[in-house]
């Protein structure tokens, strides 16, 4: 399995097209890396790539990554794997909607909150959905066997009625079937959970959400666990050595961003990395 991250930082990317902060203002005069929202891209067979997520700046990401680029003006792209309905993880799907036969996985709530943009979606290409929630999983045209697991989440702002479904947002644990390689993506995690836990534990790589440093930022936020803390995923990532860790989908404020930080350093201490926009690597 190859896998690619487009797209490492949270909403709106660093730098964000309406923030001053002073690592937003050192991203744009070069003293920090610039990073697109979240998004990732996996395969099997180096032929049928699978987008984790597609983010708002899906074209840019798509034009960086030579080995998803079109051949015989055929896309190597076959579909999109949702991780929630958050704007940022699907606003890339408009900029892929000429392309027909697109196949997308979301869970039923995502799907239901997606049905306006479906609609709109199909008059320009039929593409198929599905419910990444079906008992026994799915496989992938490239030898991948998925499985989409419930983590704790709330419904995005947009949705008017917002009840309550513990289905808001999945964690996917991809197996490559021929070489029995398992990456665990979780770019969205409130709670840390023995579910968790579980999946982690049979990953030989997990790439997981990184968005806040410090608890403070998490408790305002109060959608994503924090790094640091006793409670934070850094700790619970300890109980885990035997996997390939990654943090994705850093926000403004996080000092992870800095490769110079004292946060950085404390991180890569405990074994778990912080990676680059467009970084790849083979499982």
């Amino acid at each position: 399995m190859r896998v690619v991250l487009l797209g490492t930082a949270a909403g709106g990317g660093i730098p964000r097209w309406n923030c001053a902060c002073p690592r937003c203002a050192a991203a744009r005069d070069g003293k920090l890396p610039a990073r697109a929202p979240e998004c990732a891209a996996v395969t099997g067979n180096s032929r049928d790539w699978w987008l984790l997520n597609a983010s708002p700046d899906i074209r840019v990401q798509l034009t960086a990554a030579p080995a998803l680029w079109p051949r015989a003006r055929r896309t190597p792209v076959r579909g999109v794997l949702l991780t929630d309905a958050e704007p940022d993880h699907v606003a890339g799907l408009a900029v892929l909607r000429e392309t027909p036969g697109l196949k997308t996985y979301a869970a039923p709530p995502v799907l239901t909150a997606l049905t306006p943009a479906r609609v709109a979606l199909h008059r320009h290409a039929p593409w198929e959905w599905a419910d990444s929630l079906a008992e026994g999983g799915f496989v992938l045209a490239g030898g991948l066997v998925v499985t989409a697991h419930p983590m704790a989440g709330e419904a995005p702002a947009y949705v008017p009625a917002k009840a309550s479904d513990d289905r808001w947002v999945t964690a996917y644990r991809i197996e490559d079937l021929a070489t029995g390689g398992v990456l665990v993506y979780a770019p969205r995690v409130g709670a840390w959970t023995p579910v968790l836990d579980d999946l982690i534990e049979t990953a030989d790589c997990v790439v997981l959400d990184g968005t806040h440093f410090a608890t403070d930022a998490s408790a305002r936020d109060g959608r994503h666990l924090s790094v640091s803390g006793s409670a934070g995923s850094l700790a619970a990532l300890t109980r885990h050595p035997h996997a390939r860790r990654i943090y994705t989908h850093l926000a403004d404020t996080n000092p992870l961003l800095d490769p110079a930080s004292a946060a950085c350093a404390r991180v890569a201490e405990a074994g778990v990395e912080v990676l680059p926009d467009g970084a790849g690597f083979v499982l």
